[in-house]
């Protein structure tokens, strides 16, 4: 029965071995289906009012709603993650996150490395100035500090009009929205190119002073940044948007936050 001994003591190393594995190091694999599993969210956690902290240091937002009622239909856990903005496509590729849940905007550039979900909301950038500024155009830009967010929907606007941005003295770029806000208020910078509920909300909360210019550019879609590899989970999410939307939950959580329906 020697030969029992030594077969036996092979398969609980074996099964010891797959257990090491398992749990060994290596990326984390993609939440393929959203049943069961932790959904890892990655975000800016200081840009209110889609995700920030509010005064007793807990993550709140129109994203955060959002996305914690989309894993609750999905049977999911949700964790959110604070990422580095700029580095946003290679913490998705990487399987670090499963999304990107924070604003983004769905753009051509955006789309080659990535994939969306449907669109749940339309932004536009616009450029934001003090009350007593002289600014009223994009041509009122030349020779002036202008800022935005590093890596940024309005840093692509900018990119987009190389004469108008060859025209500042100077291009400022920020973490966060919330820096260059400061700024601005205490006169660092002449103006923001930034997401129009972002600037509206902001001056609302905290009595900015800022008004708001209307830089002509078009609107365009917001959606869940997937990873490419991750088509079943985008179906998926992409269900759950639509239910959201038909009755009425994607309304609610709107009207919340900004007193009008900007879901779509």
């Amino acid at each position: 029965m020697k030969w029992k001994k030594v077969l036996l003591a092979g398969v609980v190393l074996m099964g010891a071995a797959g257990l090491i594995a398992g749990c060994g190091g290596g990326d984390k694999a993609p939440a393929q289906s959203g049943d069961s599993q932790k959904i890892v969210i990655g975000l800016d956690d200081n840009f209110p009012p889609f995700g920030f902290k509010d005064k007793d240091g807990n993550l709140v937002g129109f994203d955060i709603d959002m996305a914690k009622e989309a894993a609750k239909r999905m049977g999911s856990d949700i964790e959110f993650k604070q990422i580095d903005w700029s580095s946003k496509e290679t913490e998705l590729r990487s399987h670090k996150i499963d999304a990107i849940w924070s604003g983004l905007t769905i753009l051509p550039e955006r789309q080659k490395n990535m994939l969306f979900s449907r669109p749940y909301e339309n932004s536009v950038q616009i450029i934001l100035v003090k009350e007593d500024s002289p600014i009223q155009s994009k041509a009122d830009l030349a020779g002036k500090i202008v800022a935005t967010q590093e890596g940024s929907t309005g840093l692509d606007a900018i990119n987009s009009e190389p004469d108008v941005k060859a025209s500042f003295a100077e291009l400022k770029l920020y973490p966060d929205n919330v820096s260059g806000f400061m700024d601005l208020k205490i006169g660092r910078i002449d103006a923001m190119i930034v997401s129009q509920v972002v600037a509206l909300y902001y001056n609302k909360e905290n009595d900015a002073g800022f008004r708001v210019v209307d830089a002509g550019y078009n609107r365009q879609p917001v959606g869940v940044g997937i990873a490419q590899d991750n088509e079943a989970f985008k179906k998926r999410l992409d269900k759950t948007l639509e239910e959201m939307k038909a009755d009425g939950t994607s309304t609610k959580i709107s009207m919340k936050w900004f007193g009008q329906d900007i879901t779509i």
